[in-house]
């Protein structure tokens, strides 16, 4: 979902020096993986209400406003989980607001997060789930299960929605995942064991798993 880190970080090198068509070239390049993330996570209710493209706008103008301040940082995260941290902010003040200012709360029409998932990673991961299945009704079984799946994701909680949303939408590493949670990578990566037990309990895969966290 995001660009190859190696050409950010060369794009990056000559910002720093500041070069403005490295700039410029920096947030073109990441334009598309932000509008993905805002589609993976702006609900249905609010997408109604707002454009996406004019929440990428206001994100890539606030990353411009304070890139010098991450071109300076040495100990800065990577630029895609800065960026995507930014993106996250912006769309909780957007869904602030109109829960805020509409008579009727967003929050009641679906919660923040429970998005399309219009990506073949939530039909990749539901098949993953499941056993391999006979094939004469092929298609229909696929529809199924993804409709399956995306009732079941919405079924759990924020936390591992969250990381199970990371790992396989925005493909993010273990490491990149425990980076933008300020977690260990080994509690990253118990965090995202969890979620997936939790979701192959909610699709009725395997019993119900007592968890101690």
């Amino acid at each position: 979902m995001w660009p190859d880190s190696s050409e950010t970080q060369e794009l990056l090198d000559h910002a720093k020096r500041g070069d403005e068509g490295a700039v410029n070239a920096l947030f073109d390049r990441h334009r598309e993986a932000v509008r993905r993330l805002l589609h993976l996570r702006m609900d249905r209710a609010l997408a109604a209400r707002v454009d996406a493209s004019d929440i990428v706008q206001d994100v890539l103008i606030e990353a411009n406003r304070r890139l010098s301040n991450y071109l300076s940082n040495e100990n800065a995260m990577p630029f895609h989980l800065w960026l995507r941290a930014l993106a996250r902010d912006r769309l909780i003040d957007t869904h602030r607001r109109h829960r805020v200012a509409g008579r009727r709360s967003v929050d009641r029409e679906q919660r923040l997060g429970a998005g399309t998932y219009g990506d073949r990673s939530s039909l990749d991961l539901a098949a993953a789930l499941r056993d391999s299945e006979p094939t004469p009704a092929a298609a229909a079984l696929r529809s199924e299960l993804e409709q399956r799946f995306r009732s079941a994701l919405d079924q759990l909680d924020e936390v591992d929605r969250e990381v199970i949303m990371m790992r396989h939408f925005e493909r993010l590493s273990n490491r990149e995942v425990a980076q933008a949670l300020n977690l260990s990578d080994a509690a990253a990566g118990m965090r995202y064991l969890r979620a997936i037990r939790r979701l192959r309990t909610v699709l009725g895969e395997s019993p119900p798993q007592s968890d101690s966290s």
